[in-house]
């Protein structure tokens, strides 16, 4: 830690990213918590609560974001959303992929379908960004997280 201090002045800190610090320090692993310049506490930084907001900012998307947590880890093939959702499955295969691509969504083959479930742990990420500090940070009401499970239950 002392080459650290000696290597990088204080100043010099705050324009390097983490590996620049860590490969101008000879460091290849070392604990970040060390580190008390960054901010390592959020579970989901802004960028990544923006983009899983954006692509909720639509009615479908939204309604099938919904429909796969009800659904919870079991899923929902592609083709049984688009029924429910009574979505053309063109359509559907646009907004699922924009909902993938925010980590909202996780696919898994199963034969010749793909099924869908909601990424719990990204939703939960994101209540917790939404609300990190609700009512200044004193408790206001009971927080609940879904858990997630390895897979559907026989």
């Amino acid at each position: 830690m002392e080459d650290y201090k000696r290597k990088v002045s204080f100043k010099d800190r705050r324009s390097f990213s983490t590996q620049d610090l860590l490969t101008t320090c000879g460091v290849t692993k070392i604990s970040l918590l060390k580190f008390p310049l960054f901010d390592y506490s959020r579970i989901m930084e802004t960028p990544n609560a923006l983009e899983a907001l954006a692509a909720l900012a639509h009615s479908i998307r939204l309604s099938v974001f919904r429909l796969l947590v009800q659904a919870g880890p079991a899923g929902l093939p592609a083709g049984r959303i688009a029924e429910l959702m009574e979505v053309p499955a063109s359509s559907l295969s646009f907004h699922l992929k924009e909902l993938h691509r925010a980590g909202l969504l996780s696919s898994r083959q199963d034969g010749r379908s793909i099924i869908y479930t909601a990424h719990f742990e990204t939703m939960n990420a994101l209540l917790a960004y939404l609300t990190e500090n609700c009512c200044s940070g004193n408790p206001c009401s009971p927080v609940s997280t879904c858990s997630v499970t390895s897979g559907p239950q026989s």
